[in-house]
């Protein structure tokens, strides 16, 4: 490969912090607004011009995991932001008398909203207590959070690498419109999704992978409409699903769901297997590649699927659909067996539908000054797949702020944070981590 000699230059620090989260995702928004609710000085850096990651940037917009066995499993600000969404009207939720019910009126009512148990093996699914929100929604909300909390935003700041010293984490610099700058933290949280920070710093990971997705939106849809046609034909509607999941390549059971907002569906497809999340070249096929799926798709369904006749391509997410890239190999790897034997640990931080998250997986070996949340966490790739869903990576976003300004508080090392005392303050911030 050809080599262009970049000569040496000097950057700027614009900005010092205490907390320094990079990524403003929902795992690096959690962690800004906690550990700014904690007393520490905080900047969130995120490259877009808005907060929540693939969550609205990418419109996931379904927040399940949430369940365990009977009742909600994570709590915090994974709830807080649910709260806030549904005073806004952006998002809708079972009520608490239809969770955990498999009966055929319940199921009628919400199976199409997605709040079926995600990884259930019991048919039919129970429905449980999950939320559909709307992006922009998410944007508005999230943003008044972190600076309510008294968090300092800075958009449009696109990570470049991390400044390291004695084997220490002291800040990072960013790309800009203005240049390349250099912002610093005692502490930084690596919020990125892609493991960009610690992988730039040095610390020990794994490059996996998984489907991606451009997810979009179809408008002027009859719902009413389709579900009455998915209900009094479904031999029928069997069919079309399958002729529509053949132009897709790959979707979840149900390529549609319902949204807060009138006549507008979601489609968190099709699923691309087999590219890496981390490769311009293969992130510009799938997005030329998906583009021309969904709209094979909403051609033929016009033609073809009840509800669907005036039914148009309202909007593609902005940001593509990866689900794993880089992993965090901490001083802990969460395993799949840790996961579906609903393994605990000592230092549990988080928690989702009924797994959990040790602490020492947020922990990079031989790396100073540095906490990593989100779904680049330490995990194999099989056991980070079936446990990076928005709300318990929100629950893990929180432990790691509130760990950070733990560790200012006393005067340590992030990785020397006494951790039952995080427990004690994630507790009673409304986590739940199994331990009450």
């Amino acid at each position: 490969m050809a080599m262009v000699s970049e000569p040496g230059r000097q950057t700027p620090v614009v900005a010092e912090t205490d907390v320094l989260v990079v990524g403003g995702g929902p795992a690096g928004q959690a962690a800004a607004v906690a550990a700014a609710r904690a007393g520490a000085e905080v900047m969130l850096l995120e490259r877009f011009g808005y907060l929540g990651g693939l969550a609205s940037g990418g419109m996931v917009l379904l927040l399940d995991d949430m369940c365990g066995e009977r009742e909600v499993s994570v709590g915090g600000l994974a709830l807080e932001i649910i709260d806030r969404l549904e005073r806004i009207g952006a998002c809708v939720t079972p009520p608490k008398g239809d969770c955990f019910r498999n009966d055929a009126e319940v199921r009628d009512r919400w199976v199409r909203w997605g709040f079926e148990e995600l990884y259930g093996k019991k048919r039919p699914k129970p429905i449980i207590y999950s939320g559909a929100f709307d992006p922009e929604g998410w944007k508005q909300v999230s943003q008044e959070m972190v600076l309510e909390a008294g968090a300092k935003l800075r958009f449009h700041s696109w990570f470049s690498r991390a400044i390291v010293e004695d084997g220490a984490v002291r800040g990072v610099v960013v790309e800009t419109k203005s240049g390349r700058q250099a912002i610093l933290g005692r502490v930084v949280i690596d919020a990125t999704g892609d493991g960009d920070v610690f992988a730039s710093a040095g610390a020990p990971g794994v490059h996996g992978s998984y489907i991606m997705t451009l997810v979009h939106r179809l408008a002027d849809v009859d719902t009413d409409a389709a579900i009455a046609f998915e209900r009094s034909d479904p031999a029928a509607a069997q069919q079309l699903d399958r002729e529509v999941k053949q132009l897709l390549g790959g979707s979840w059971e149900m390529w549609w769901l319902l949204t807060p907002r009138p006549g507008v569906v979601w489609c968190n497809c099709p699923h691309i297997p087999g590219h890496d999340g981390l490769d311009p070249e293969h992130q510009t096929k799938i997005e030329i590649e998906a583009r021309r799926r969904f709209m094979k798709v909403a051609e033929f369904v016009r033609a073809h699927y009840p509800g669907f006749q005036r039914a148009y391509i309202l909007d593609a997410a902005p940001q593509l659909g990866v689900r794993q890239t880089r992993l965090l190999e901490g001083e802990y790897v969460v395993t799949k067996e840790d996961i579906l034997e609903r393994r605990t640990f000592p230092d549990v931080v988080a928690r989702g539908r009924d797994y959990y998250t040790p602490y020492r997986s947020l922990v990079p070996k031989g790396i100073e000054g540095l906490l990593v949340a989100g779904r680049c966490y330490s995990a194999t790739s099989e056991a980070q797949r079936i446990s990076r869903e928005i709300p318990p990576l929100m629950v893990m976003g929180e432990a790691a702020g509130t760990a950070a300004a733990l560790s200012l508080e006393s005067s340590v090392a992030p990785r020397k944070v006494d951790v039952s005392g995080l427990q004690k303050r994630l507790v009673a911030q409304g986590v739940n981590l199994g331990t009450r």
